[in-house]
């Protein structure tokens, strides 16, 4: 397997050639969001100028256009993830949109009072709050799967918490907050021995390592377009067909019907009972154009250039005194989470922005992980393909300077 040419990838991305207050941009807080590629851009600038119009309902040039690249980018993404069928792909507006169309569709026709959702203790809110409005409208119950001081889930007492009454259960593929990867693929075996479905949060993971939904098996699988080199307001929710199949729409309108009278509607066939009104056709489009870059660069040598970074990352910030990582577990992806004895993380960011590096400072939509770990928030470096070295080096230095303002 080649190795990523990594400098020559810098070049497709405009936003890497920036400066920040006179200093060189070094962006690292790509669990945000990534930056996108020329060919993105163009995507999307293409669509506006000369392929703008609505789909699947014009039989002119422009609108049969729009609709062969909207519904070849799904196809795309079926590849990407080895879905069995284009059908079982739902574009949405990014994972958390596809997580509540699942607990509103599914779930309220199969969770009910006295039953349990199971979710990790991990989670981002997204895969949080719309499993709580569930349960606290059904009468039901939320559970959540304990994790260790690495930040590693407690498989065993996951298995231990799969009951009759679990109806369902909702696991983040890798943390935003830690960076674990978390062994999903035996824990959906586990709880489809207890005859429960399993949706999978693969916001953080679709852009970093390879997807099979067939191999994990999942029943449904979320990501959103901006992590993954897309536009923002685009994403995808992998569902099995006989489960789509048998759920109710999420939402009425144009384009998810056949029929509409006063008396009766009858509902479009998938995917296309799911995707209400005028989709997100630039969106889609761009996406479409993202998979295809992550695809000819090859998921399995972005994972290991990233596991590279992340394993020199690792090494540099275990070397300042006075800092604290954050998730430890063996099995990491893409993130490193940190705090410091003589800053607030907030202040940590502020220093690193003023030293030119981007990173996330907060809570990063996982406070019940901040309770777990006893601290109000972390810093966080969040890695891509066309980082490098260099950037880690500029992240370690700015840490040297927030100990010369603080200590």
């Amino acid at each position: 397997m080649t190795e990523l040419d990594v400098e020559r990838i810098r070049k497709d991305f405009p936003a890497l050639h920036l400066t920040v207050g006179g200093k060189s941009l070094v962006y690292l807080d790509n669990a945000a969001t990534s930056q996108k590629p020329q060919a993105v851009i163009d995507a999307v600038t293409r669509y506006y100028a000369e392929q703008n119009a609505n789909v699947h309902r014009g039989v002119h040039y422009l609108s049969e256009l729009a609709t062969d690249l909207y519904e070849k980018s799904r196809k795309k993404v079926q590849k990407f993830l080895n879905a069995p069928l284009t059908c079982e792909i739902i574009f949405t507006r990014g994972a958390t949109e596809g997580i509540n169309l699942v607990a509103q569709t599914y779930g309220r026709a199969h969770v009910g009072a006295g039953d349990e959702v199971l979710i990790s203790a991990m989670e981002h809110h997204s895969n949080i709050v719309p499993w709580q409005m569930l349960c606290e409208e059904k009468g039901a119950t939320l559970r959540v799967i304990p994790m260790n001081d690495a930040g590693e889930l407690l498989v065993e007492e996951f298995e231990k918490l799969l009951t009759p009454r679990t109806k369902m259960v909702g696991l983040s593929h890798v943390s935003n907050a830690l960076g674990t990867v978390n062994p999903v693929k035996k824990m959906i075996a586990m709880a489809h021995a207890n005859g429960t479905p399993v949706l999978v949060d693969g916001a953080q993971s679709a852009p970093h390592v390879p997807i099979d939904v067939q191999d994990i098996d999942c029943d449904f699988f979320v990501c959103s377009g901006h992590k993954m080199c897309g536009p923002t307001g685009i994403g995808v929710l992998f569902g099995k067909a006989p489960r789509l199949d048998a759920m109710p729409p999420y939402q009425g309108g144009g384009d998810m019907i056949l029929s509409v009278t006063f008396e009766k509607t009858i509902f479009n066939s998938l995917p296309y009972k799911f995707e209400a009104g005028t989709p997100h056709i630039e969106g889609a489009i761009g996406l479409g154009v993202a998979v295809d870059y992550l695809a000819e660069l090859g998921m399995e040598r972005i994972a290991k250039w990233e596991d590279e970074l992340l394993e020199y990352g690792t090494r540099l910030l275990s070397n300042i005194d006075g800092v604290r990582r954050i998730g430890t577990a063996p099995h990491r992806a893409a993130v490193l989470s940190f705090t410091m004895d003589c800053a607030h993380p907030h202040d940590i960011g502020q220093i690193f922005s003023d030293n030119g590096v981007a990173i996330r400072a907060g809570h990063h939509c996982a406070q019940p992980v901040m309770q777990r770990f006893g601290v109000p928030a972390t810093a966080r470096i969040s890695l891509a393909f066309y980082n490098t070295k260099a950037d880690l080096d500029a992240a370690a230095a700015a840490a040297e300077a927030v100990k010369k303002v603080f200590d």
